[in-house]
C-alpha cells in the first residue's frame, strides 16, 4: 500500500498530477497538501475530490508541527513534492516569499521524511519536481542536459537551485532514496493567469493589452501540463534512484512567435476579425535578469523511461484555449480581487 503525499496538489501542475495518480492508481492513498495560497484552487479538482482514495490537508510547508502529524495521520510512503512560490515578478518583488517557501519548505519535508522513514529509507521514495531555470540561460545553441552546471540568474531560480541542492545533499548524507526532475515551462487547462498563455488568453478574451517583454524574442521551451504529469507518473514509478530527469516538450517559441499564434487562434475561436486581437500586443519594459532562452533536452527520459510528448505544441495549445472558453466562470472567480491588484501593480507602469 502506498499513502503518497503530493504537495502544492491543488496548484496548475500539482492538481494534474493528483487527478492522474488518484484515477489510475486506485490501491493508492493519495493525500494533497496545499496551503491554498492565491493559485491554489480545490476547484481545480472538484472532480475527483469525492473519490474514496483522496484525502485533502491544508497545512503550510513552513508548519513543522502540521506537516508532522500529516505524515503520522496517513503514514506516509513517499512525496512527490511539487509545492513553491513559482512565478518570477513575484521572486523579484517579495524574494525572502521564494526563501521561506521553496528552500525553508523543502527542508522541512526532507526532516520529516528522514525523521519518519529513518528505520528503512528503501520504501520510501522523495521525489522533487524543479525548473529549468536553475541552469541559467543558454545562447543562441545548445539544451540543458542533466549535468548543465546551474547558474539560476532569479530570485526564483535561485531559490529552486537551492532546494534542488539540499535534495541532493539529504541523499548523499542521511540516504534518502530521491529523485529530481526539471521541467521546461508548462502550459494547459487550470494555470493561473499570472503566466503568458492563460493571461494572454484572459487579456485577448475582454481585449486587454498583451503585455510582452523587451523585444519579444525571449526563448522557452513549452511542455503541455498533462504531458509532465505522465512523465512525473514514469519517473516516481520507472526512474533510478538518486538520478535526476529533465522534462521538456520539444518544442522552442520565441515569445513574439508564440502570442503571434495564440492570438491567431484566438481570433479564430472568438469569431473575430484576422490580426485584431494581435492588435493588442504592447511591448513592455523589460524584467530585471531575464534568461534570453532556455531549451531542454529530455534525450535520457526518452531514451531511458521510453516517456515523449502526446500532443504537438499547436495541439496543445488549441486545447487549452478551448479549455478557458469554456471555463469563463472559473476564470473570473481567480481573476478577481486580489489577482486584479497585483496585475495593476505589475504592468500598469511599464
Amino acid at each position: 500500500m502506498k499513502n503518497i503525499l503530493i504537495t502544492g496538489g491543488a496548484g496548475f501542475i500539482g492538481s494534474h498530477v493528483v487527478r492522474l495518480f488518484v484515477t489510475k492508481y486506485p490501491s493508492y492513498n493519495i493525500i494533497n497538501l496545499d496551503a491554498l495560497t492565491y493559485a491554489g484552487n480545490l476547484e481545480n479538482l472538484k472532480d475527483i475530490d469525492q473519490s474514496p482514495n483522496y484525502t485533502f490537508e491544508k497545512v503550510n510547508l513552513l508548519d513543522v508541527a502540521g506537516l508532522s502529524s500529516v505524515f503520522e495521520r496517513h503514514n506516509i510512503t513517499d512525496v512527490i513534492h511539487l509545492a513553491a512560490e513559482s512565478h518570477v515578478d513575484r521572486s523579484i518583488e517579495s524574494p525572502l516569499d521564494f526563501v521561506h517557501t521553496n528552500i525553508v519548505g523543502t527542508v522541512n519535508l526532507l526532516n520529516i521524511a528522514k525523521t519518519k522513514w529513518g528505520a528503512d529509507f528503501s520504501k520510501h521514495l522523495f521525489y522533487h519536481i524543479s525548473t529549468d531555470e536553475v541552469y541559467g540561460a543558454l545562447g543562441a545553441e545548445g539544451l540543458f542536459t542533466e549535468t548543465t552546471p546551474y547558474h539560476p540568474n532569479s530570485p526564483y531560480s535561485a531559490s529552486k537551485a537551492a532546494s534542488d541542492h539540499f535534495v541532493r545533499a539529504y541523499a548523499e548524507t542521511y540516504h534518502i532514496r530521491t529523485i529530481i526532475s526539471n521541467c521546461s515551462n508548462n502550459y494547459g487547462p487550470f494555470h493561473f493567469p499570472e503566466k503568458l498563455i492563460p493571461l494572454f488568453i484572459n487579456n485577448i478574451i475582454h481585449k486587454k493589452p498583451l503585455p510582452v517583454y523587451g523585444d519579444g524574442l525571449y526563448t522557452r521551451d513549452w511542455l503541455f501540463v498533462k504531458d509532465h504529469a505522465t512523465a512525473i507518473d514514469v519517473i516516481f514509478h520507472n526512474g533510478k534512484i538518486d538520478d535526476t530527469y529533465n522534462i521538456g516538450g520539444f518544442n522552442e517559441w520565441k515569445n513574439i512567435d508564440l502570442v503571434k499564434i495564440l492570438c491567431k487562434l484566438m481570433d479564430e475561436k472568438l469569431g473575430r476579425q484576422a490580426g485584431e486581437s494581435e492588435e493588442l500586443i504592447t511591448y513592455v519594459k523589460d524584467r530585471p535578469g531575464h534568461d534570453r532562452r532556455y531549451a531542454i533536452d529530455a534525450t535520457k527520459l526518452n531514451k531511458e523511461l521510453g516517456w515523449a510528448p502526446s500532443v504537438t505544441f499547436e495541439q496543445g495549445l488549441a486545447q487549452t484555449i478551448d479549455w478557458y472558453l469554456e471555463n469563463t466562470t472559473w476564470l473570473s472567480n481567480v481573476t478577481s480581487g486580489a489577482y486584479q491588484n497585483y496585475y495593476s501593480s505589475m504592468y500598469s507602469n511599464r
